[in-house]
């Protein structure tokens, strides 16, 4: 299919501009899809050109670590992407899905229970609870703790991290983190419950993708939670899965993610290739919704 692309910014009053691109087929689209990376920070150009060729509008933005926004994630405003998703209805989208991976999963569910016109939500390797901040806020400090996001102001209810952890392994080499998102899960278990991202409110159709190999953190667990939730509610929902999938699952046409030497996501260029396939037509049957191009 035929598309045309661009870098842009997206601008937001009282939160800033948005370093952006945006791709899509050159007859425009009904669905458009607003693409978050996780805490990489990285605009996802190659995974927006995959989603317009598959007839989608898609935009990716950078939400941190961008000029005049957090250099981590730490306190960013979820009204960040009002915007992006403003501007993807100013090109004609009626449906509007948010695709987000990890971190970026784990704001694209907080979008879709704060009711902002989100009519479904992909999530790669969710979490089900709100964590504290990765990274330093607008003050370079990364202690004390913070949440990862604010709404109105607000800060989100979150899951701080117990750094009596350790990791295992030869020093030097690359780490698993899953670990200590278990640790820190139990350590502060009296803050699960308001963390506990309320999808079970959210009106959005959603699909969850997770592996269970995943060495970053307990992304499988976390999704049968959400499914959980999200099924006592009555709410729609699908769960995908393998026993071999890592961190990053990748969609056909995709190339397998960059080695770390930093850390472990688990999976396998294959079996992240297989859990990403098997995905894919789930994917765009969600985003496209009924009826969709």
């Amino acid at each position: 299919m035929d598309m045309v692309e661009r870098a842009l910014t997206v601008a937001h009053n009282g939160v800033g501009a948005c370093e952006g691109f945006l791709a899509a087929p050159v007859r425009g689209s009904e669905a458009g899809v607003l693409v978050l990376a996780g805490s990489s920070g990285r605009i996802e150009d190659e995974r927006c050109r995959i989603l317009a060729r598959a007839g989608l509008t898609a935009l990716s933005v950078r939400w941190f670590g961008g000029p005049g926004q957090p250099p981590g994630i730490c306190e960013v405003p979820l009204e960040t992407f009002e915007s992006a998703t403003g501007l993807l209805r100013s090109r004609g989208a009626r449906r509007i899905g948010v695709l987000g991976t990890s971190k970026g999963a784990e704001a694209a569910l907080h979008l879709s229970v704060l009711d902002l016109g989100v009519d479904a939500v992909v999530a790669l390797s969710p979490t089900s609870l709100t964590w504290a901040n990765v990274g330093p806020g607008r003050d370079g400090r990364t202690r004390p703790y913070r949440s990862s996001w604010t709404w109105r102001g607000q800060a989100l209810p979150f899951v701080p991290y117990d750094d009596s952890w350790t990791p295992t392994g030869a020093e030097g080499a690359p780490v698993s983190v899953l670990g200590w998102y278990e640790r820190s899960r139990h350590t502060f278990a009296d803050r699960v419950g308001a963390a506990a991202i309320p999808v079970e409110r959210s009106a959005a159709d959603l699909l969850l993708v997770a592996g269970a190999d995943d060495a970053m953190w307990p992304s499988l667990r976390s999704a049968e939670e959400l499914a959980a939730r999200r099924r006592a509610a009555g709410r729609p929902v699908r769960l995908i899965t393998r026993a071999d999938g890592g961190h990053r699952p990748r969609f056909p046409g995709e190339g397998p993610a960059p080695v770390s030497d930093r850390f472990l996501y688990g999976g396998s260029p294959v079996a992240d290739a297989a859990l990403g396939a098997a995905a894919w037509p789930y994917v765009l049957d969600v985003l496209r919704g009924p009826g969709g191009p």
